[in-house]
């Protein structure tokens, strides 16, 4: 059992999100679904998922787990009626990768009674938070390196948990009647974080923790402001809520205390007064930090959670609710080919490298990682819930730049369309093609080539079409 130290500030909303949703799925398991109720149906479901003391967090960039401000979780839902159960499920993790994403979605699969490609697993990106990649944790392991990627143990464990809580909410679903989706806008969180000069170079990268005030008062940038929100009905009873919003999700990371950061804290604030189970995913938000409203002090933590809250609360003000007519579900594997730099042996020389630094050996290790793996034939599914003809929501791979958010609303046609990135983290950035002439950091931590920008916009159109 883990010694948490969770943060008193934050202690009251967590623990009393916790109890309503137990509350509430309790309720559902005495309304079981009887005949003459809607075709549609649909389960929630929520797995505790925070990393033990000495586990690695972010990758093993930064200080492993010492205490835990607040527990992580994965919280997801099922639906029904519509062919085989879908699966959406959004994790308190920075990343799940390349092999091990498959096997997350397989599990959760088998637990719904479904097959894998019904099932989209996205990370949050928080970066006190576990990254799991067993591929290149084993390249360190085998190169007998002292660095650790992951607690391989603990994650099969959590992964266990997730899967039995996905096969228990099926035995406990609800009629789904209705959706209601709306969008409000959020002040003073995200900015771009490639901050670019008179020359179309990028001049200075806004972390999500940004010290230069210089830096901090140059314009936002290209962001998407609004926060979007779909929900779930039973006549006039609210089932579910899902927010999606585009931003790294940090204000500040490598202290060694887990939290699910201002995101989740939003989160769990609007599930404790809700009663209802809210679930978070990060959209777009490669080039997206916080960093012009956040310098890295702690206080300002709470402060960009409220303002996710308050978005969360003016979205569903918004809503327009309409009935369930039609649902469906659409996939489409790509593979995103390898960086034309990387080269087999000199990542293996790094990963063995014993006198390299733990970020070379790392980074190399992360990198052959996908280049096995892609190489390999391994495809990345990308898929998109259709709610009727009004709703989509997308479920993007790695960590997308904003643009590919606006132009899946942009080519959605009217459409209200979601965007969740943050999926299988193993190409890591997925940039522009014109994001690698302009410098910056993510052209650096773009596993994919370039070109990938084409391949992955008409993807996204496809997924997008009735």
């Amino acid at each position: 059992m883990i010694s948490r130290t969770i943060s008193a500030e934050y202690r009251p909303a967590i623990w009393c999100s916790w109890l309503a949703i137990a509350v509430l799925n309790l309720g559902a398991m005495s309304s079981p679904v009887a005949a003459g109720d809607p075709v549609y149906s649909v389960a929630t479901f929520s797995a505790d998922v925070t990393p033990p003391v000495g586990s690695p967090l972010c990758g093993g960039f930064v200080k492993p787990v010492s205490g835990v401000s607040e527990p992580l979780q994965a919280i997801g839902l099922v639906i029904f009626g519509a062919g085989d159960p879908i699966v959406l499920c959004a994790v308190d993790w920075c990343e799940i990768r390349n092999r091990d994403h498959v096997i997350w979605r397989e599990q959760l699969a088998k637990a719904a009674g479904t097959t894998p490609e019904r099932v989209a697993v996205q990370s949050l990106h928080q970066h006190n938070a576990p990254l799991a990649d067993t591929i290149a944790d084993d390249l360190l392991r085998d190169a007998k390196s002292s660095y650790r990627i992951q607690d391989t143990a603990w994650m099969e464990l959590a992964l266990a948990g997730v899967a039995k809580a996905v096969r228990e909410a099926t035995t406990r679903r609800q009629p789904l009647t209705h959706i209601a989706f709306g969008e409000a806008a959020i002040v003073e969180v995200a900015s771009n974080r490639r901050v670019m000069g008179p020359d179309g170079k990028v001049r200075a990268v806004r972390t999500s923790a940004t010290k230069d005030a210089a830096v901090r008062a140059a314009p936002e940038g290209t962001i998407d402001p609004m926060l979007k929100t779909i929900s779930f009905w039973n006549g006039e009873r609210k089932l579910a809520v899902l927010h999606y919003y585009g931003t790294h999700p940090m204000s500040y990371y490598g202290d060694g205390i887990v939290s699910s950061d201002f995101v989740g804290i939003a989160r769990e604030r609007r599930t404790a007064e809700d009663r209802v189970p809210h679930i978070y995913f990060t959209g777009c938000g490669g080039n997206v930090t916080a960093g012009k409203y956040n310098d890295g002090n702690p206080d300002n933590r709470p402060v960009l959670a409220n303002r996710v809250y308050e978005a969360m609360k003016g979205a569903e003000k918004s809503v327009q609710k309409i009935p369930v007519t039609r649902i469906a579900w659409q996939t489409k594997p790509v593979i995103l080919p390898v960086n034309s730099g990387f080269r087999e042996e000199e990542l293996l020389k790094q990963v063995r490298d014993e006198k390299a630094s733990s970020a070379t050996q790392i980074v190399a290790a992360l990198k052959l990682a996908y280049l096995r793996y892609s190489t390999a034939g391994n495809p990345i599914v990308l898929s998109c819930l259709h709610l009727g003809d009004e709703v989509r929501i997308a479920h993007l791979p790695g960590e997308p730049f904003i643009e590919y958010q606006l132009f899946a609303q942009d080519d959605g046609k009217g459409k209200f369309v979601a965007v969740a990135g943050y999926g299988d983290g193993g190409c890591g950035y997925i940039p522009l093609e014109k994001s690698f002439a302009e410098g910056g950091y993510e052209p650096t931590q773009a596993f994919a080539i370039p070109s990938s920008e084409p391949l992955l916009r008409r993807t996204i159109g496809d997924l997008l079409k009735p």
